[in-house]
């Protein structure tokens, strides 16, 4: 199952107010999430968060359309809130006010993915349990 990670920058020295946003993170109403037509598009599957001086990454575990998770975080309150919990820590604003324009920085702050090993790739054929 894939991983994608979303980086942005912030101002340097808040890691620890940064921290206490992620902290108290209000999660998703629901793991599943759906394309535009209501169909299932998959789901996430975990995600974590890394902040040193000024960069944060967001590493995301999901299975499915990709595409569709920026719709679905876009629909999240716990993501507003977030935002405008962040919004004085970040280098450059970004506007996420409207689905659309969350969508956009969430394609824009994707990072290009160069590896993606799992123990299901090794050459051992070793399987998870």
């Amino acid at each position: 199952m894939p991983y994608a990670a979303i980086t942005y920058r912030v101002k340097p020295g808040h890691e620890e107010e940064i921290a206490r946003i992620f902290g108290e993170f209000q999660r998703v109403d629901t793991p599943e999430f759906t394309d535009g037509d209501g169909e299932q598009a998959g789901r996430l599957l975990g995600t974590a968060v890394f902040v040193k001086d000024d960069v944060v990454v967001r590493v995301i575990h999901y299975e499915g359309d990709f595409a569709a998770i920026g719709r679905h975080m876009a629909a999240q309150q716990g993501v507003h809130t977030a935002e405008a919990a962040l919004a004085p820590y970040l280098a450059e604003p970004r506007d996420t006010s409207s689905p659309q324009a969350f969508a956009a920085y969430f394609r824009d702050a994707t990072m290009r993915t160069v590896a993606q090993l799992t123990v299901d790739t090794h050459p051992s054929g070793a399987r998870a349990s």
